[in-house]
């Protein structure tokens, strides 16, 4: 399962984890599967037509995943999500 690395404004929704694992093939599933175990994550990363926030910068593989495929984005077993808000905010408050 993916690592999925949580900036600290949002680690109260993983109670104080840094790093959490989450389910599926693909970072859009991966964020479902953040939100059904740590409910209100996924409002903070994503607006409401279900794209990524703005000011939320999600790196796989330590790739930003806007110059790769976006939430369609390939997650294997293993790889890293790292989640980092951007200094701007609007994240995650």
């Amino acid at each position: 399962m993916p690592k999925v690395r949580i900036p600290t404004p949002l680690r109260k929704l993983t109670d104080g984890q840094g790093e959490v694992v989450a389910e599926g093939g693909d970072l859009r599933a991966v964020i479902d599967d953040l939100e059904r175990q740590h409910p209100g994550i996924g409002e903070r990363l994503l607006d409401d037509s279900g794209e990524l926030r703005r000011f939320v910068n999600v790196f796989v593989r330590e790739e930003d995943v806007r110059f790769l495929d976006g939430l369609d984005t390939e997650v294997g077993d293993g790889d890293t999500v790292s989640i980092v808000p951007a200094v701007a905010g609007g994240c995650c408050s």
